[in-house]
């Protein structure tokens, strides 16, 4: 069963690169990921469906009342650095973390 990671930007569009990356990255540790971008305006329709959400340095503001009105979702956000460089690796240890493998 694929795990679900969903990233949240302010429109999806640099955050698809980092998708991209992040594909490779599982892609190379065997890991059945699917992992997708969206706006933060399709929070309530697509996070649900996520074991992951990660929002990117663009929507951080936020974080914590996302955490505050979804207790139940697995929220985190993207450090500066990682997204910067668009490193896949990086982003999917994360996303590994709190999903506990």
């Amino acid at each position: 069963m694929s795990k679900v990671v969903t990233l949240f930007c302010a429109a999806g569009m640099s955050t698809s690169l980092l998708v991209n990356k992040m594909k490779e990255a599982a892609a190379a540790q065997g890991l059945d990921y699917e992992i997708a971008a969206y706006s933060l305006g399709d929070f309530d329709e697509k996070a649900p469906l996520a074991d992951v959400i990660l929002l990117g340095p663009q929507v951080r503001y936020a974080l914590d009342k996302l955490k505050k009105q979804h207790p139940d979702y697995k929220i985190s956000d993207i450090p500066m650095r990682l997204y910067g460089l668009m490193d896949g690796k990086g982003t999917i240890e994360i996303a590994k973390k709190m999903m506990g493998e």
